[in-house]
C-alpha cells in the first residue's frame, strides 16, 4: 500500500507541473467578458426574440400588484366621498380578477416559449464552443500530446465546457428578465409609497458588495475544483482502459488504483461542498433580509397612517408587500448570475487558454500542394531535431543528418535504440518540426507544403496498431469512407488477413473491441496494413511494423508488408535486422547521426555496428 501511495503522489506531482508547463506556455486570457459575448453573437437573432419575450413578461409582472391594490380598494372595499366603506362592487370586481388571470397566462405561455427559445440557444453556444475547442486541438502537433495526459484534455471538454452550461444557457435570459422585473418592482414599488420604496431598497448596495467578494472566493474555489476533476478523468482514462486495467491485474495493482481514485475522490467531494457552501450563508442573509423587510414596512406604514399619511392605504399596503416579495426571487437570480459568471471565469479562462494555444505546426498562407510528378523523392538536408522538452544539455536526437531517397526505393534504418529512427519518419510526414536543416519531400521543403497534401501522399504502420471499437469494415474505412466492401476485401487479401476474417461469425462486421483487443498481435497489424493499402499513398513508413510479434505472426505480416510495399517508396524503421535484409539500401543511425550506409552484404562486409547488431540479433533465442 505505501508503493501506492508514493506511486500516486509521484503521478499527481507530474501532472501538477504538466499543468503548471501548459498554463505557463499559453497565452493570457485578455478581455474576458468580451470574448463570452463574442460566443452569442451567431445567435442574434434568436438572442433578440428572447429578450423581447423577456421584456413584455416582466412588463406583465407590474400590472398584477396594481391591480391587487384595486380589488381590494376598489372592488372588495370600495368607500364613498366620505370614507365609509361600501358593499364589494362585484361586476368590477369580476372584471379585475378576469384581467389578472389573463394576464398570469399569457405570462405563462410566453414564458414556456422564452424557455424553449433560451434552451436551445444556450446549448447550441455550448456545442459550438466544444466543436471549436475539439477542432482546435486536431490541429495541435503531436508533441502536444506526447506531454498532456489524454484524460485532461477529455476534462477541458466534458468538465469544463460543461461546467459552464448554466451560464451559457440561462444568462441572458436571466439578466435580462431578472433586471427588467426589478426595474418594474421598482417603479410599481415608487408609485405606490417612495418612502417604503426608499427603506426597501436602502441596504442593497452592502448586499452588491458582499456579493462581489464572494464571488472572487467562489472563482478560486472553481479553478481548484476543476483541476481535481482533470485529475480524475485522467485516472478513469489510463485505469479503465484495457491496457491500464490488464497492467493493473498483471502487477496486482487493482486496489492501489482504487486508493488513487478514492483520494482524488475526496479531495473533489471536500472541494465541491466548499464551492457549494461559499455564498451560502449571504444568500441566507438576503433571504432573512427579504423575508423580514415586510415587517418592517408594517411598521413603518403603522407610523406613517398615525401621523396622517392617507396614501398608505390598505390595498396600498397589500399591493407594496406583494410586489416587495415577487422582489425576492428576481433579485435573487441576478445576485445568483453574478456570483456565477464570477465563478465560471475560472472556467471560461481555461477553455480559452487551450483555444489561445497555438500549432507550432501550421500551414503557409501560400502552402502548395505535392508536385505529384516528383512523388517518392525524400532528402533530409542537414537536420538537427530535439523534442521540445529536451534539457539544453542532453544531446540532439538527430544531428546533421543527410541522405536521400529515390522514387520507388525501400531504405531502411536501424540502428540501436534511441538512435533516432522513428523520428525521422515522424519529420518525414511533418509530425514534428524539423529544428535546422530541410526536409525535402517531393522536391520541396515540407514546410512550404500543405499538411494535408503532404499526408495523403503517406501511409504509416506503427508498431502498435490503433484500432476503434468498431466494427473491422469501420476501421478499414477511416482510411477510404467511400470504398466498396470488395475494395475493403482486397485489402484483406493482400494483407494476408481475410481468411481469418471470413471465419469469424460476423467476418468483416465484426466487432474488434478497445484498441482491438479481441484480435491477436499479428491480427491487428495485418488489419493496419490493409488499411494502408485501402488508403494506396505512394510513400509507405513502416515504423517497428514487426518488433513486436512472435516468429510466426513476423512472417505473415511481413509477407504482408511486403505486398503493400509493392510499386512504392518505403521507408522501413526497423529492430530486427531480419525484416530488412532485402531492402535497397539500409542506413545505420547512432546517437541521432548516420554511422553507415548500405546493402545488407556491404554493410556485413564492413564489420561495424550493423555487423555487431546482426551477429548480436543472430544468437538471440526466438520464440
Amino acid at each position: 500500500m505505501g508503493g501506492g501511495r508514493g506511486r500516486a503522489a509521484r503521478i499527481s506531482s507530474g501532472d501538477i507541473e504538466a499543468q503548471k508547463a501548459l498554463n505557463a506556455a499559453a497565452p493570457k486570457v485578455a478581455n474576458l467578458k468580451k470574448r463570452i459575448l463574442a460566443l452569442f453573437k451567431p445567435y442574434t437573432r434568436s438572442i433578440t426574440v428572447m429578450i423581447v419575450l423577456v421584456l413584455i413578461t416582466a412588463l406583465i409582472s407590474v400590472f398584477p400588484p396594481l391591480i391587487t391594490q384595486r380589488i381590494f380598494d376598489e372592488g372588495l372595499f370600495p368607500t364613498n366621498t366620505a370614507g365609509l366603506i361600501l358593499a364589494p362592487n362585484m361586476p368590477h370586481l369580476y372584471r379585475l380578477l378576469g384581467v389578472m388571470v389573463a394576464l398570469l397566462v399569457a405570462s405563462n405561455l410566453i414564458g414556456i416559449w422564452q424557455t424553449w427559445l433560451t434552451s436551445k440557444t444556450g446549448n447550441r453556444v455550448m456545442g459550438d464552443m466544444r466543436v471549436t475547442l475539439f477542432d482546435h486541438l486536431q490541429k495541435m502537433e503531436l508533441a502536444f500530446f506526447t506531454k498532456t495526459k489524454t484524460g485532461v484534455i477529455q476534462s477541458r471538454l466534458a468538465n469544463d465546457v460543461g461546467g459552464v452550461a448554466t451560464v451559457l444557457t440561462n444568462t441572458v435570459s436571466s439578466v435580462v428578465g431578472n433586471t427588467v422585473t426589478v426595474i418594474a418592482a421598482a417603479i410599481t414599488m415608487l408609485i405606490l409609497s417612495w418612502q417604503l420604496t426608499l427603506i426597501a431598497f436602502l441596504l442593497m448596495p452592502i448586499l452588491v458588495f458582499v456579493q462581489r467578494r464572494v464571488g472572487v472566493i467562489r472563482a478560486r474555489v472553481a479553478g481548484q475544483t476543476q483541476e481535481s476533476l482533470s485529475t480524475m478523468t485522467a485516472i478513469t482514462q489510463e485505469s479503465l482502459s484495457v491496457s491500464g486495467i490488464l497492467l493493473a491485474k498483471s502487477f496486482g495493482r487493482a486496489q492501489d488504483e482504487s486508493s488513487r481514485y478514492a483520494q482524488e475522490n475526496d479531495n473533489q467531494i471536500a472541494l465541491q461542498v466548499k464551492q457549494m457552501m461559499t455564498g451560502q450563508w449571504f444568500f441566507a442573509l438576503v433571504q432573512v433580509f427579504v423575508s423580514l423587510l415586510p415587517a418592517l414596512i408594517y411598521l413603518l406604514s403603522g407610523f406613517f397612517i398615525v401621523r396622517g399619511n392617507e396614501q398608505i392605504t390598505a390595498g396600498t399596503l397589500v399591493a407594496f408587500t406583494a410586489v416587495q416579495a415577487r422582489l425576492l426571487m428576481p433579485m435573487m437570480g441576478l445576485l445568483r448570475v453574478a456570483l456565477d459568471l464570477q465563478t465560471s471565469a475560472a472556467l471560461f479562462a481555461r477553455i480559452f487558454e487551450y483555444l489561445d494555444m497555438v500549432p507550432s505546426i501550421q500551414d503557409r498562407p501560400d502552402a502548395r500542394v505535392v508536385n505529384e510528378e516528383r512523388v517518392g523523392e525524400i532528402e533530409f538536408d542537414s537536420v538537427s531535431f530535439r523534442y521540445p522538452d529536451a534539457t539544453d544539455d542532453e544531446r540532439p536526437t538527430l544531428g546533421n543528418v543527410s541522405f536521400q531517397i529515390n522514387r520507388g526505393e525501400f531504405v531502411a534504418f536501424v540502428g540501436p535504440s534511441g538512435a533516432g529512427k522513428t523520428t525521422i519518419g515522424y519529420l518525414i510526414a511533418r509530425l514534428h518540426e524539423v529544428g535546422e536543416g530541410r526536409v525535402v519531400f517531393a522536391g520541396d521543403d515540407v514546410r512550404e507544403l500543405a499538411q494535408a497534401s503532404l499526408i495523403d501522399h503517406i501511409g504509416i504502420v506503427s508498431q502498435q496498431a490503433y484500432l476503434f471499437h468498431d466494427s473491422i469494415a469501420a476501421n478499414l474505412r477511416y482510411a477510404r469512407p467511400d470504398a466498396t466492401d470488395e475494395e475493403l476485401r482486397t485489402a484483406c487479401r493482400k494483407s494476408n488477413i481475410l481468411d481469418t476474417i471470413d471465419a469469424m461469425p460476423d467476418g468483416i462486421q465484426t466487432v474488434v473491441g478497445e484498441q482491438g483487443y479481441r484480435l491477436s498481435g499479428g491480427e491487428r497489424q495485418r488489419l493496419a496494413i490493409a488499411r494502408v493499402i485501402l488508403k494506396d499513398s505512394p510513400i509507405l513508413i513502416l515504423d517497428e511494423a514487426t518488433s513486436a510479434l512472435d516468429t510466426v505472426s513476423e512472417r505473415i505480416v511481413q509477407e504482408a508488408l511486403d505486398e503493400a510495399s509493392k510499386n512504392r517508396t518505403t521507408i522501413a524503421i526497423a529492430h530486427r535486422l531480419s525484416t530488412v535484409q532485402h531492402a535497397d539500401r539500409i542506413i545505420v543511425l547512432q546517437a541521432g547521426e548516420i554511422a553507415e550506409s548500405g546493402t545488407h552484404e556491404e554493410l556485413l562486409e564492413l564489420q561495424g555496428l550493423y555487423s555487431q547488431l546482426y551477429s548480436q540479433q543472430a544468437s538471440e533465442p526466438r520464440s
